[in-house]
């Protein structure tokens, strides 16, 4: 249940890019380097150990968003919630 909730936060995420906020180019980078991380650590949570440096990485993104695009900083703080809830 985690993991498909995550991967709704994902969509969520992705959609609210596509709706082309003001973000700089490096920001968007950011993000869509995030979600590539999510991604592939959902795919290897079965094998591997999972990378609490991921869970990291999506706070500092929280803290980097929250002024200018709360609803994108939301959307990420939920991310790291259910990380934690899989144990990542």
């Amino acid at each position: 249940m985690p993991a498909r909730e995550l991967q709704e936060q994902i969509n969520t995420l992705r959609e609210q890019l596509e709706q082309n906020p003001p973000l700089s180019e490096a920001e968007r980078e950011n993000l869509q380097d995030l979600m590539q991380q999510i991604q592939s650590q959902m795919e290897l949570e079965k094998a591997v150990a999972p990378d609490s440096s991921l869970a990291d990485g999506v706070n500092l993104a929280v803290e980097r968003f929250e002024l200018e695009h709360p609803a994108i900083a939301g959307t990420l703080r939920n991310i790291v919630q259910t990380l934690g809830n899989i144990g990542i």
